[in-house]
């Protein structure tokens, strides 16, 4: 049934739009319950040119007074997926958060748009189960809390694609869903993911024709390919020594990867709203990148600001699949890792075979490595003698222990003799 909570007074709002099945129905369904002029604003975060292909026509006969397109690809690139990457923020050990990092820039330019019509509100389409919602409106809540929010998932009555379907037969809106569809998907230039379908059981395994940019392993080529990136102050910015744009970047390595079946992810996820969630993700480029980046950072970065960072990319990681992307620790965070990011220039060399990342070489001018400080040999920079009072003094805490007679585990402690201890 629909919410009975009153419904806020909106003369125009900004619908986030991709031309799917319910966001399409969603547009009658504003100016039906709020009478209220609809902008659709679409996002162009490289989920493909085929689906910006009459969106347009599409929204206006769906009745919108309004469709607004932006290409955000670039930004997408540079001032979202590259700090992340920079980071290391991978969700749960799998998961390298291609939906979670593109909604707080598609709510950004919701407020953007939403100022510039001069709407009052911002509609999405999210459902009241998952992430996205959570997502969405924190970001409308961090830039511009004066916006009202409408999340028709929330209130309406629909609750099935037959539903939807029917909704749009009735207000002759125009559609291509079925009935019949069966996975949902989220396509941007970093992933493709997948939930439903056969997925609803964790147990099954994903059909190999449920995958759209990456080939089989059993079908990749049988010859590895080998593929240079080229990196300065931690951003990619050269494949096979092309200098390319961010957003080309990603792209090209997503057409290198996919080939060679890099980037497949089977992850049963903790969603933020308290539920788990089965899904599968293809992210061939980004997971070449994320390889490359820690080869460099190994060679180049000291033992304790890489441990460091290591932890510190698990808080980045939750912030960014929690919807809190623009917010104070968020942007401390990155200055953190910008600080680090300064020596992390050089070339990896990796082979790609059969869904496998091989290292194949990296070097950098700032490399922390040197093959005369690690042999055995004798040299000024090191003295082994040296190591004996270094291991004394490193262990000091557990010979204490064992003169003591304690348990290393100390789960069998000797139990102390009350009765030496006086009274008062």
């Amino acid at each position: 049934m629909s919410s009975s909570k009153p419904k806020p007074q909106v003369k125009k709002v900004v619908l986030a739009y991709s031309g799917g099945l319910d966001t399409s129905v969603i547009v009658p369904w504003l100016k039906e319950n709020y009478g209220c002029e609809v902008v659709c604003f679409c996002a162009d975060v490289g989920q493909g040119d085929e689906d910006m292909a009459g969106l347009e026509q599409k929204a206006i006969k769906s009745g919108a007074n309004q469709f607004v397109l932006h290409d955000m690809k670039e930004e997408f690139a540079s001032d979202y997926l590259f700090p992340m990457l920079k980071m290391g923020a991978v969700y749960e050990h799998k998961y390298l958060l291609g939906t979670s990092v593109a909604r707080p820039l598609i709510a950004k330019h919701l407020v953007d748009v939403a100022h510039e019509t001069g709407a009052d509100a911002i509609a999405h389409g999210a459902t009241g189960k998952g992430n996205d919602q959570v997502r969405f409106e924190l970001t409308v809540m961090a830039l511009d809390p004066r916006l009202k929010i409408i999340a028709p998932w929330r209130e309406w009555g629909i609750r099935s694609r037959e539903d939807a379907i029917a909704f749009a037969a009735k207000h002759n809106v125009p559609v291509t869903a079925t009935i019949k569809s069966i996975y949902s998907r989220d396509s941007n230039l970093w992933h493709l993911s997948h939930e439903g379908g056969l997925l609803e059981d964790p147990w099954n395994e994903p059909e190999e024709i449920m995958y759209q940019i990456s080939t089989s392993p059993e079908n990749a080529p049988e010859q590895g390919e080998y593929v240079e990136i080229e990196f300065e102050s931690g951003n990619p910015v050269a494949v096979n020594g092309e200098k390319l744009s961010p957003a080309k970047i990603v792209a090209t390595l997503n057409a290198i990867g996919g080939a060679h079946g890099i980037g497949r992810v089977d992850l049963v996820e903790n969603r933020l709203v308290g539920m788990k969630s089965h899904g599968v993700y293809e992210t061939p480029g980004g997971t070449i990148l994320l390889y490359a980046h820690r080869e460099l950072e190994s060679l180049i970065l000291d033992r304790e600001t890489m441990h460091f960072k290591e932890m510190v990319a698990v808080k980045y990681t939750e912030l960014t699949y929690n919807g809190l992307w623009f917010t104070p620790l968020r942007e401390a965070l990155d200055a953190f890792v910008n600080a680090t990011q300064g020596p992390v220039t050089g070339t990896v060399r990796l082979k790609l075979y059969k869904g496998n990342i091989i290292s194949a070489g990296r070097k950098s001018p700032f490399s922390l490595y040197r093959e005369d400080f690690a042999t055995f040999g004798e040299e000024d920079v090191y003295d082994q003698s040296h190591a004996e009072g270094f291991i004394r003094l490193f262990g000091l805490s557990m010979k204490v222990r064992a003169m003591n007679g304690l348990p290393v585990s100390g789960l069998d402690m000797p139990r102390p003799d009350y009765s030496k201890f006086k009274r008062d």
